[in-house]
C-alpha cells in the first residue's frame, strides 16, 4: 500500500539520507533501492516555476508550452493509449480476421495460407519483443517515443496490405455473358477452351479469372510483420508506463480500462469491416448492377480494402500526442518509493544483484535477466497458461467469423455483425470486470491467481458451444445428389448437365426453387438467363426439380444464396457470449498477477518475454493450427490454375469443422486450467512480517 502525500515527502527524504547499507533493512524494500536513486537524482533536475520537472513536461522536442501541460497526467495518457490498443485491435483483429474469407475467395487462397499471413503478426512481434522491452525498459529510455514510432510503423503496414487490391485486375466475379446450357449451339470443346488456363483474346482487360494470384500471399505476409513490429511496444511498454506512472491501488482499473478499449478496438473492426463488405471491390471502376451481383451473391466480394485506409490515417493521428509525453509523468517518484514488492520471494535475493542500477543496460546481461525470470515458477506457469489462451484466442479471432459464416449460411457482413455482437459486451465487459474485481475484492497475487483459475474452468465447461452446428445445406453434386436422393459418392456432372459443356473453373452458384444450390447454371441445366432488376433469373433448368412449385411467374433459380432452414444461431452466440466473457474476465487479473510475481525492474522485461511465449507457443501455431483444420474439413475446392496451390474451398463439412474446433476449444482451456493450477501452488508470497513493516495507507487516487 502507498502512503499519503505527507508521509510520501518524509519516505523520500529518509530514504535518500540514509547508508547504503541501511538500504535493505528486508527483503520488501530491496525493490526500492532503486527507485530511490532516480528520486534523489530527480532532485537535481532542473524544475520550472510550478515545480515540475522540465523534462515531465508535455511537448515535442522544445515546443512544450503552458497551456498544454493540462494532458500530462496519468488520465490523458491512458487516454492516448487506449485509442492506440483499439487501433491495434481494430487492424489486427478486426478488419483483418473479418476480411479472410473475402481475401480466400478474391486471390483464390486457402486457409493454410491465410492462416500463415495471420501468424505474420505475432512472428513480428516474436522478434522485436526482446530489443524493444529490454531498450525500452532501462532507466532513461522514452516509452511514449517508442509506442508512438510503434503506431508509425503499423500505419504503414495497413498501407501495405491493401496494395494487392490495386496491383492486380478487377475482379472477375461472372462472365459477362450468360452461363447456361447450350446444347447442340455449342461444341463443348470450344466451351472447355474459352475457361482453360490459357487467356483467350476476348478476355477484357484486368480480368484474371485464370490468373494464380497466390504471390499476394507473402505481400500480406510482409504487411503483417510490420503490423507486429508496430504493435510490440503497446501492450509491454504501454502497460508498464501505465503502472510506473500511477497508484497500486488504481492500477488495476487502469489497466482494465486499457484492455477493455483494446477488445472493443476488434468489435469495432468488425462492425466497419462488416459494413465495407457491402460495397462492391472495384466500385470506382465496376457497376456491380451491371452484372446483376448484389450482396447475397455467393460471388459477392466487398470493399475489403477500404478500411486500412482509414487505420493507417489514424495511426499517424494518434502517434502525434503519445510522442509528446514525457519519460515519467510527475509524481510518478513517489508512487515508485510507496509501493510494495509481492515478487516471488525465491528470486528476490538474486534480482538485487542482477538489476543494472546505472542508466544503461549491456547486452551480455541479457541471460542472467532471462535465468532469473526462469526461475520463478509462478511467473513460468503464468506465461503457459497466456500461450494456451493466446492460442484460443488468436485462433478463434481469425477464423470464427469465417465459421460462422459457413456453418449457419450467413453472408460475411452478418457474421461479422454476430462477431462485434459477442466481442463488445463479452470481450470488453469482461476484461474490464477482471479489473475492476481485483480492485474490489483488493486482491493479492495469490487471491488473483485462484481468480483466473476459477474463470478458466468455467471456461472451459462452455466450450461445447462449437458442437452447435447446422447440417450442411443442399448443395447438388456435393452433399446431395442431381436426382436428390443420399447417394454415398456425389458428382457434378448427371445425366441431366452432360451435354452442356460446362467447366468447373467458373464458379457462379444459383439457388433453385427446390432450395438446393448448384455450382453453376449450366450445371443446373439452365437453357435461359433473364436479369430482373439486380438479380438474374434461370429458367428450363434440367437439373431442377418444381413439384409442386410449379408457377409460371417464378424462375427456376435465381444468382442469390438459398435460404439457410437452421435457427442454432441465437443459441450459439448466447453460449459463446458466455465462454467468451469468462475468457476475458482472466486476461486482465494474468496481466496483474504477472506484474506482481516479479521485482519491479523486471516488469518491462518479464512482459517482453512472457509474450515471446505467448507467441512462440500460442500466436504464432494457432492461425496455422487452425487453418489446417478447416482445409481439412473442405470438400468441394475451386479449380486453379496453379496446382501446386490450389484454389479456395467453396464448401465445407459443418460437422467436422464443429468438432474440429471445439477439441481445440476444449483442450487449450483445460491446459490453462493446470497452469493457473500450479502457478497458485508454486507461488510463495513475501514474508506477512515485512508487509506490516510498510506504510498501510493507501495512495490517492490519480
Amino acid at each position: 500500500m502507498a502512503p499519503n502525500a505527507e508521509t510520501d515527502a518524509n519516505a523520500s527524504e529518509l530514504a535518500i539520507s540514509v547508508p547504503p547499507k541501511r538500504s535493505n533493512v528486508n527483503n520488501n524494500n530491496s525493490a526500492r533501492s532503486s527507485r530511490v536513486g532516480s528520486s534523489s537524482s530527480g532532485s537535481a533536475r532542473e524544475k520550472n516555476a510550478d515545480g515540475i520537472l522540465m523534462d515531465q513536461r508535455f511537448g515535442w522536442f522544445n515546443f512544450s508550452p503552458q497551456w498544454l501541460q493540462c494532458f500530462c497526467s496519468a488520465k490523458w495518457a491512458l487516454f492516448w493509449l487506449c485509442w492506440g490498443g483499439a487501433l491495434q485491435g481494430l487492424i489486427v483483429n478486426g478488419l483483418i480476421n473479418v476480411s479472410i474469407s473475402t481475401i480466400e475467395r478474391r486471390f483464390g487462397l486457402r486457409s493454410r495460407q491465410m492462416g500463415l499471413v495471420a501468424s505474420g503478426y505475432d512472428l513480428a512481434s516474436f522478434v522485436c519483443l526482446v530489443p524493444v522491452t529490454y531498450y525500452g525498459g532501462r532507466k532513461g529510455a522514452s516509452k511514449p517515443r517508442f509506442i508512438a514510432i510503434g503506431l508509425l510503423v503499423m500505419g504503414l503496414g495497413s498501407l501495405v496490405f491493401l496494395m494487392p487490391n490495386f496491383l492486380v485486375g478487377n475482379y472477375r466475379a461472372t462472365i459477362a455473358e450468360a452461363n447456361v446450357c447450350e446444347m447442340g449451339n455449342l461444341n463443348p470443346n470450344q466451351t472447355m477452351q474459352q475457361h482453360s488456363c490459357e487467356p483467350s483474346e476476348d478476355m477484357g482487360m484486368g480480368q484474371e479469372a485464370n490468373e494464380s494470384l497466390s504471390w499476394t500471399v507473402w505481400l500480406f505476409f510482409g504487411a503483417q510483420l510490420l503490423h507486429g513490429a508496430g504493435a510490440s511496444p503497446l501492450f509491454t511498454l504501454g502497460v508498464t508506463y501505465i503502472d510506473e506512472n500511477v497508484s497500486k491501488k488504481m492500477s488495476s482499473v487502469y489497466l482494465g480500462i486499457y484492455y477493455t478499449m483494446a477488445t472493443v478496438g476488434p468489435a469495432i473492426g468488425y462492425v466497419l469491416g462488416g459494413q465495407l463488405l457491402l460495397i462492391y471491390t472495384d466500385w470506382m471502376t465496376v457497376d456491380p448492377t451491371q452484372l446483376s451481383l448484389t450482396s447475397e451473391s455467393k460471388v459477392w466480394i466487398g470493399a475489403w480494402w477500404m478500411g486500412f485506409i482509414f487505420a493507417a490515417f489514424i495511426c499517424v493521428l494518434i502517434a502525434i500526442p503519445i510522442f509528446g509525453y514525457p519519460k515519467s509523468l510527475p509524481g510518478s517518484e513517489k508512487l515508485q518509493l510507496a509501493k510494495i514488492s509481492e515478487a516471488h520471494v525465491s528470486t528476490k535475493e538474486k534480482t538485487k544483484t542482477e538489476t543494472n542500477e546505472g542508466s544503461k543496460r549491456r547486452l551480455g546481461e541479457l541471460p542472467k535477466a532471462v535465468l532469473a525470470l526462469l526461475k520463478n515458477p509462478t511467473f513460468f506457469f503464468l506465461n503457459l497458461a497466456g500461450a494456451t489462451e493466446g492460442l484460443v484466442i488468436a485462433g478463434f479471432a481469425a477464423f470464427l467469423p469465417k465459421q460462422i459464416e459457413n456453418q449457419f449460411s450467413i453472408s460475411p457482413m452478418l457474421s461479422a455483425l454476430v462477431m462485434g455482437l459477442i466481442t463488445v459486451p463479452a470481450g470488453g465487459g469482461g476484461t474490464f470486470l477482471g479489473g475492476y474485481l481485483v480492485k474490489k475484492w483488493q486482491l493479492a497475487c495469490n487471491g488473483i491467481i485462484k481468480m483466473c483459475l476459477l474463470a478458466s474452468l468455467i471456461a472451459s465447461l462452455f466450450t461445447f458451444c462449437f458442437l452447435v452446428s447446422c447440417p450442411n445445406p443442399p448443395f447438388a453434386g456435393v452433399t446431395t445428389a442431381h436426382d436428390h436422393t443420399r447417394s454415398s459418392s456425389f458428382n457434378l456432372e448427371a445425366k441431366c448437365n452432360e451435354n452442356c459443356g460446362c467447366t468447373r473453373s467458373n464458379y457462379d452458384p444459383i439457388c433453385g426453387i427446390d432450395g438446393i444450390m448448384y455450382y453453376s447454371p449450366c450445371f443446373a441445366g439452365c437453357q435461359r438467363e433473364d436479369q430482373v432488376d439486380m438479380v438474374k433469373h434461370y429458367h428450363n433448368c434440367s437439373c431442377i426439380e418444381r413439384g409442386l412449385k410449379d408457377f409460371a411467374d417464378l424462375p427456376d433459380a435465381t444468382n442469390l444464396m438459398c435460404d439457410s432452414t437452421c435457427d442454432s444461431l441465437p443459441l450459439f452466440v448466447g453460449l459463446c457470449f458466455i465462454l467468451m466473457i469468462f475468457t476475458f474476465v482472466a486476461t486482465m487479473p494474468a496481466l496483474s498477477a504477472t506484474l506482481r510475481c516479479v521485482q519491479d525492474e523486471q516488469r518491462s522485461f518479464a512482459l517482453g518475454l512472457q509474450w515471446i511465449k505467448v507467441r512462440l507457443l500460442g500466436t504464432i501455431p494457432a492461425p496455422l493450427i487452425f487453418g489446417a483444420l478447416i482445409d481439412e474439413s473442405c470438400i468441394l475446392w475451386h479449380e486453379s490454375c496453379d496446382t501446386e496451390k490450389g484454389g479456395a474451398c467453396l464448401v465445407y463439412d459443418n460437422f467436422y469443422i464443429s468438432r474440429y474446433m471445439w477439441l481445440l476449444a476444449l483442450i487449450c482451456k483445460l491446459s490453462s486450467v493446470v497452469f493457473f493450477l500450479c502457478a497458485w501452488w508454486f507461488y510463495k508470497p513475501p514474508n506477512p512480517k515485512t508487509l506490516d513493516d510498510t506504510n498501510p495507507n493507501q495512495s490517492a487516487e490519480i
